[in-house]
Parts: structure tokens; C-alpha cells; sequence
């Protein structure tokens, strides 16, 4: 058996949930299944964004942002379902303890997908046979299809768990990139979005094989350099260890601050409130972060400190969705004694692009037509300070 690992090398699964919301919910209602579904942020409304569907449901042409009203034009009998966060969550723990099951080595980057590190699992079996008991298992016990990825590497494993669902297997050698990878679309390999994509077309690189033989200098005057890093995987060399404890090192990124004065106005306190959430946003976006968990801290002058936490319904990083989140639990919690601190913190911080990728699409048309609002608010604090941008007041309550 141990001819089927490297002598010096390492094998990678990387395991992708197929369709995860949609088949969770048909793993609780077996009604649903071989049904189209859809998972939709409000099924009653028309403006209700899809997260995610079933394969049945694909075959109609629907998919992920497609706005609900258009999807049930394509698929008029399409069922719409609202998603239910805390049973996902409940699936993705049991989910993960299986895959434990077969390695110490398991490293979760999202709700439904994760790397497993087999290099020394010959005692199991082949790496194909591994990625066959995964499979088993999990649909034994969770009634869930997967995908999965066998490669030397992360990167390779990731991009070979999407070459074949629902409940594929591939194997992605080194050898096999000039033929299955480079051919594809620069904007088919993982960790290239639309924007990177435009940027590359700009110096002429269309496919992965454009990137991996692309310039250096060029490369990184266009993109960064990030450039170089993918151009690297490109080439299929990935040296990141599945680290279990990846997603602990960075658990919160926060901010507090000592006032001048001790305050027991509550507009006064919920400004402070939303200048920390700014901030805390802006940490957020500059080390590409979501937070789950949002709490506060406050300190009165008597020194007594109370904290208080609220679980997100989804990922967070704009600051009005923090400042919402913080202002909450403030109003609630405020004893209305004087105060001599407050903090925000973002907790349970995962990165965006490993984030709940199917949770984040409610808001990413929202957020997307924002991205230029950002980027301009955080250029103009770095050369002004972070003073020089305000919240606006109503000039009708200002008059008054």
C-alpha cells in the first residue's frame, strides 16, 4: 500500500459539501429530494437572492445571485426555501468529526469544505480509497453528497474537488497540469476573481497557462504582489501544510477607546459606537476577514465592565452591519451610568474568501456595488486621517 504515497511528498484531500444548504434541507425533509430546490434569503419576496440549489434545479438554468423571481421564471415549479443557519452549522461540526476520523491533520476553511492531510494513512488504504470511505461515510451518517480533490497539494487538491459533482473523486498529479489545467480560463483557478481576471486579460493572460509562463515584473506591476504567489500555483507548487489550527490564530479583530471625558449621552456614545465600528470594518477589510460573533465592551467609572456578544446570521465586514450589531446589544445592555470606554470586537473571524462562500452571496450584490465606496473611504483617511470622514447629520434635526 505505501506505494500508492510519495517517499517524499505529501497527499491532500480537499472535501467540498456539493450543493450544502440545498442538501441539508433535503436531508431533512426526504420529500425534497430529486426535487428542484432552492435556498433563497426570502422566499416571499421578489427580490429575494438565490444562495444556492439543488442539481435538479440547475438543469433549469438556475444558480447562485440569480434574483428569485427570475429563477422561478426559468423553473416555475422551483421550491424556495429560507436558509436555516444554525442547523448548517449543526452539520458542518458533524461533517468535520468524521473527516477527523480519518486524520488528526484536518483543516476546515469554511462551513462546508476542508482539507485533510492522508500522507501517512497507507494503513487505510490508497488515497482513492480514503476519498471513497470519506464519501461512504458521510452519506451514511449525514445523507450528504461530496466532492473530493487527491492531489500533492492544497491548491491542486481544491481545484480537482470541482472537476467532477456532485460526488466525484479526482486525482490532480503534477504531471496532469500542462494537459487538464493550463488549458482552462484564468478565472477558473482558484483564488482569481473577476476583477483579478480583468486585470490579467489587460497584460494579455487568458488562461493558466498564460500565467504560469507570465512575466514577473509584469506580472506583479498588474496584480501585486499576489501575482507571483498565483502564478506559483499556476505552475502547481503550493507548500502550505493543512494546519488544524489555521483557524485560530487570528479568532478576533477588535477595537476600543479611553474617553476624554466619562459620557452618559447616548447619541453622544453610539457616535463613539460607530467611529470603533469604522475601524474595526477597516481592519477587517485590510486583513480580508469576516467575523460571525460581534460584542462590545463597555467600562463605566466606577471601572465596573460589562461584555456582551451576538451571533451574526451571516458573516460580517461593512461597518454598518457591525455598528448595527453593536448599537443592538449597546441599548440593551447600557445600565445608563456614566462610561469611560467602549470597544467592538469582532469574533470567530474567518478569511472572506473561505468565508460561508453560499452565506455571503445575500449581500454580495449589495456589497459589491459598494467596493468603490470602501476603497475611496479608506484612501482618503490614510492621507487625512481617520477624522477627516464623519456620519452626516440630519440638517432638519440640526436646524431644529
Amino acid at each position: 500500500m505505501k506505494t500508492f504515497y510519495p517517499k517524499n511528498g505529501r497527499v491532500i484531500l480537499h472535501v467540498d459539501m456539493n450543493s450544502f444548504y440545498a442538501s441539508v434541507e433535503m436531508a431533512y425533509d426526504p420529500s425534497l429530494k430529486g426535487k428542484p430546490l432552492a435556498i433563497a434569503g426570502d422566499a416571499k419576496q421578489r427580490k429575494g437572492i438565490i444562495v444556492t440549489c439543488s442539481y435538479e434545479a440547475r438543469k433549469h438554468g438556475v444558480k447562485a445571485t440569480m434574483p428569485v423571481w427570475q429563477a422561478k421564471k426559468l423553473c416555475p415549479h422551483l421550491i424556495v426555501r429560507k436558509p436555516n443557519f444554525d442547523r448548517y452549522r449543526i452539520v458542518s461540526k458533524a461533517m468535520f468529526d468524521i473527516l477527523r476520523t480519518f486524520s488528526r491533520l484536518v483543516e476546515p476553511v469554511s462551513i462546508d469544505e476542508g482539507y485533510i492531510d492522508i500522507t501517512n494513512g497507507h494503513e487505510l488504504g490508497s488515497p482513492v480509497q480514503i476519498a471513497e470511505k470519506v464519501q461512504t461515510e458521510i452519506m451514511k451518517q449525514l445523507d450528504l453528497p461530496c466532492s473530493i480533490g487527491i492531489a500533492p497539494n492544497k491548491f491542486l487538491a481544491k481545484m480537482a474537488s470541482g472537476m467532477k459533482k456532485p460526488l466525484g473523486i479526482t486525482v490532480l498529479r503534477k504531471r496532469d497540469i500542462p494537459g487538464v489545467l493550463w488549458p482552462l480560463p484564468v478565472i477558473e483557478m482558484h483564488g482569481i476573481g473577476e476583477k483579478t481576471a480583468e486585470k490579467l486579460a489587460a497584460i494579455n493572460i487568458f488562461t493558466i497557462k498564460d500565467l504560469a509562463h507570465a512575466n514577473d515584473i509584469q506580472l506583479q506591476a498588474a496584480i501585486g504582489i499576489q501575482g507571483i504567489k498565483l502564478k506559483e500555483r499556476a505552475n502547481g507548487n503550493d507548500m502550505r501544510k493543512v494546519d488544524p489550527e489555521a483557524a485560530n490564530v487570528n479568532k478576533s479583530i477588535g477595537s476600543s477607546i479611553t474617553l476624554p471625558r466619562d459620557i452618559s449621552n447616548q447619541e453622544e456614545l453610539l457616535h463613539v459606537l460607530k467611529e470603533l465600528a469604522d475601524k474595526v470594518a477597516g481592519r477587517l477589510k485590510r486583513k480580508a476577514y469576516v467575523a460571525n460573533n460581534i460584542a462590545i465592551m463597555i467600562r463605566y467609572n466606577s471601572w465596573d465592565t460589562v461584555t456582551r456578544s451576538s451571533m451574526q446570521a451571516k458573516p460580517v465586514s461593512a461597518a454598518g452591519d457591525i455598528y448595527l450589531a453593536a448599537k443592538t446589544l449597546f441599548i440593551k445592555h447600557w445600565s445608563g451610568q456614566p462610561v469611560r470606554l467602549l470597544g467592538i470586537t469582532g469574533q470567530e473571524i474567518i478569511k472572506a474568501d473561505q468565508a460561508f462562500e453560499q452565506l455571503d452571496l445575500f449581500s454580495y450584490k449589495k456589497e459589491a456595488k459598494k467596493e468603490p465606496l470602501y476603497d475611496a473611504i479608506d484612501e482618503i483617511t490614510k492621507k487625512y486621517g481617520p477624522s477627516s470622514i464623519r456620519m452626516g447629520v440630519d440638517q432638519a434635526k440640526k436646524d431644529s
